[in-house]
């Protein structure tokens, strides 16, 4: 097991599963067939991004470096969360952009999900981090990697 450090975006505590992303996240591009067509896996739609593209990320630890792409982004993670269809958590190896972490404080403060944000996790995490480790985030923005 290995512990890293970021930053509190959105408090809280989960352990699950992670997927990895090691090329910018595209929310959008991710999001917009599930959210529109119903797909109850939520399979990333992004066929631009090869490490997660038809992978489920419903209950995922989601690691990835940042966010890309469309000023809709923070709408997109907020719609996530008020469908119930959010990652278990985002871990973000650099530091998250305004629209992200917009999206996932208005999920936290303005529905029921429940989907910790950390930052700033640094490039170790992501080198360490692979598909299908057992991650766990704890309250104060520790990570740990199984």
């Amino acid at each position: 097991m290995k512990q890293f450090k970021g930053r509190v975006v959105v408090p809280g505590t989960c352990t699950a599963e992670a997927l990895v992303s090691h090329g910018g996240f595209n929310t959008l591009a991710s999001y917009q067939m599930a959210l529109m067509f119903g797909d109850k896996q939520v399979k990333c739609g992004d066929q631009n991004n090869a490490d997660i593209y038809k992978k489920p990320m419903l209950n995922k630890a989601l690691c990835l470096p940042m966010t890309i792409g469309s000023t809709t982004g923070g709408m997109i993670l907020y719609t996530a969360c008020s469908m119930g269809k959010q990652p278990a958590c985002m871990l973000f190896s650099e530091p998250i952009d305004s629209l992200a972490a917009s999206g996932a404080i208005l999920g936290d403060v303005w529905t029921e999900a429940k989907m910790p944000v950390v930052d700033m996790l640094g490039a170790e995490f992501l080198d360490y981090v692979k598909t299908g480790m057992t991650v766990t985030v704890k309250e104060d923005g520790v990570v740990e990697v199984e």
